[in-house]
């Protein structure tokens, strides 16, 4: 950190990512964008409409019990100019329940030119002064999502530098306007690649991102890296078990991220809610003690989605829906301090 270190901003960094980093406790990402919303509800036959979006978004703030183990959310624009169907605001919500708000502020991934296959995140422009005004709103924290395919001869090496160079940019303006950023870069489970491939791109993903961070001047301590867990490609025909996926991750990790990272926040990514659970537990019972920075989660599907299959925009299912997704906080809440156990999921 250097001199940076003593200044009351930095320190505001710091206080923040202490915050998300609570013991037994993980990062709840609901910041869908509408687009994606409409794909799962349509799946379900739920309404795609604001109401509907405000509805579920407004099951899962007020789920009882949501703050023993969820420390933050992470918020979509539509989301945190939202209120209850009493009009309490998303954020008063989450204040009384000791919940961090933060924000998703990138645009997207778009077609990377020239890179077919390959994507960009995209979302710069203007993204300082929307940062300021979603400070003054009350979001502590941001997140960027950049995104990383494994297939034939990619990714390239001009994607990932691309990739990277925008999380880095985006992490230094949040930084300046007092945010903490989540930094996402995930490499996706689509294809057949194994598990050895998967660790290969992501360490090369993981260090081309600290490099640029690091150009950046972004401190370390006052950010948050939400990974991939390494996984065998979801159609390869050798799939790794628990204990691999939980080893191979860490090391990773110990060969890229800085110590000065106060927290690794994995993706679920299409996981299914069980397995997410299996595996950051492994983590936390196998490398107790020799990794330098907390390993939680920042589930979106993997806590959601088992509440919505059940709600189907029904207001007569909203408390059954509530009860599996505190379940499924709290799975994931004793994995985070490496005590989850299988027989859990028999509620």
């Amino acid at each position: 950190m250097g001199l940076r270190e003593v200044t009351p901003a930095v320190r505001d960094l710091v206080a923040t990512t202490q915050a998300m980093m609570q013991a037994g406790k993980g990062i709840l990402a609901m910041d869908e964008s509408n687009p994606t919303s409409s794909r799962r509800f349509a799946k379900l036959g739920i309404p795609q409409t604001v109401d509907a979006r405000r509805a579920w978004r407004e099951l899962i703030l007020t789920t009882p019990g949501l703050g023993d183990y969820i420390s933050s959310a992470i918020l979509y624009d539509e989301t945190i100019r939202q209120a209850t169907a009493d009009g309490t605001p998303f954020l008063t919500v989450l204040a009384k329940a000791g919940i961090v708000p933060g924000i998703k502020v990138d645009a997207g991934a778009k077609e990377l030119a020239a890179h077919p296959g390959e994507k960009v995140t995209e979302g710069l422009d203007r993204l300082r002064e929307r940062l300021v005004e979603y400070r003054q709103m009350g979001a502590r924290f941001a997140k960027w999502r950049a995104v990383i395919t494994i297939g034939k001869e990619i990714p390239s090496r001009a994607c990932l530098e691309a990739n990277a160079h925008g999380l880095a940019r985006y992490a230094a303006l949040c930084q300046e306007a007092g945010m903490v950023p989540i930094v996402e870069p995930e490499v996706l489970m689509d294809g057949d690649h194994t598990l050895e491939r998967c660790a290969e791109v992501t360490e090369a993903a993981l260090h081309t991102v600290f490099e640029q961070l690091y150009r950046q001047c972004v401190v370390f301590e006052g950010m948050i890296l939400k990974p991939n867990m390494v996984l065998s490609g979801a159609d390869c025909p050798v799939q790794a078990s628990v204990e691999e996926v939980a080893d191979v991750t860490v090391k990773v990790l110990l060969r890229t991220v800085p110590a000065a990272v106060p927290g690794v926040a994995f993706l679920s990514g299409g996981q299914s809610a069980e397995l997410a659970s299996l595996r950051l537990n492994a983590m936390n019972v196998r490398w107790r003690g020799k990794a330098p920075w907390v390993l939680t989660f920042s589930f979106s599907r993997a806590i959601q989605q088992p509440a919505m299959d059940l709600w189907r925009g029904e207001a007569s299912q909203v408390a059954a829906a509530q009860k599996v997704l505190h379940h499924r906080a709290l799975c994931n809440g004793m994995a985070r301090r490496g005590e989850y156990r299988p027989d859990m999921e028999a509620r």
